[in-house]
């Protein structure tokens, strides 16, 4: 009769609950991975296979009894590091959706505003134009492997079993905020002056030729000057993205 003490069943599930746990958090936080379109058990098996996938290269891990508090903490911090790195990314993915917001109110564009399905807020059009082509953006320049290497790594930095918050002394995501407006405004910052220049020679005409309606002329050239500095930009913008997650995925590694 074959007979399983509870010592080798912590030996045997504690190295693949632990990476299970903390990369099925990060798909949770994720940003692109943790759509509505992508089911739940998508998600879980993932998660399980890339928790058993790494084994070979995570570092041997503290056999904690499972009906201990000991194991209860070990959940609490793998779930807030792992749901702290799908939000690091999605810190990224806020820069450039604010960039967006600043891009459109330059061109007068934020009263076109439309309910977005997929972060369930109101969104402008620039702004999800934006979002939309940072999650292609991702999935091109496989931002979903640099994060599966990420959390991997991560148990380098924080193994399991140290106290629950004290990753946060490194990680720091109070001062995440900075990078939203960093990210953002080195975006946006040439096309809005750009829009900012063109602005001032409008005001310059109408006041030269009074008798012309600056506000019928207006809206079509900020228009159109806006969407010619964003097809000129955004082959560009490939380049502050990939530094940003890269820098903010670092914390982690």
């Amino acid at each position: 009769m074959l007979t399983v003490t509870d010592a080798q069943l912590t030996a045997w599930l504690s190295p693949l609950l632990w990476p299970f746990l903390r990369v099925l958090a990060m798909f949770t936080a994720a940003p692109v991975l943790s759509m509505r379109s992508v089911p739940m058990r998508v998600k879980v098996a993932l998660a399980f296979f890339i928790a058993l996938a790494a084994q070979v290269s995570l570092p041997p891990a503290a056999a904690i009894p499972l009906d201990s508090p000991a194991a209860l903490e070990a959940v609490v911090q793998n779930l807030l590091i792992g749901l702290a790195l799908g939000f690091a990314a999605r810190v990224v993915f806020a820069g450039i959706e604010y960039a967006g917001e600043l891009i459109g109110l330059q061109m007068g564009l934020n009263f076109a505003a439309f309910f977005d399905p997929v972060s369930a807020s109101q969104s402008t059009a620039v702004t999800r134009f934006f979002g939309s082509t940072a999650a292609w953006l991702f999935v091109v320049m496989n931002g979903h492997l640099l994060m599966t290497a990420a959390v991997i790594q991560s148990f380098q930095v924080f193994p399991v079993g140290a106290a629950p918050l004290e990753f946060l002394h490194t990680v720091q995501p109070q001062v995440w905020g900075a990078e939203v407006f960093r990210l953002g405004l080195w975006i946006a910052l040439p096309i809005v002056t750009m829009l900012v220049f063109v602005q001032l020679m409008l005001g310059v005409i109408s006041r030269v030729a009074s008798q012309l309606s600056i506000f019928a002329i207006g809206f079509p050239i900020t228009l159109s000057v806006g969407l010619l500095g964003i097809l000129l930009t955004l082959p560009m913008m490939e380049a502050p993205f990939t530094m940003a997650l890269e820098r903010m995925l670092a914390q982690f590694q």
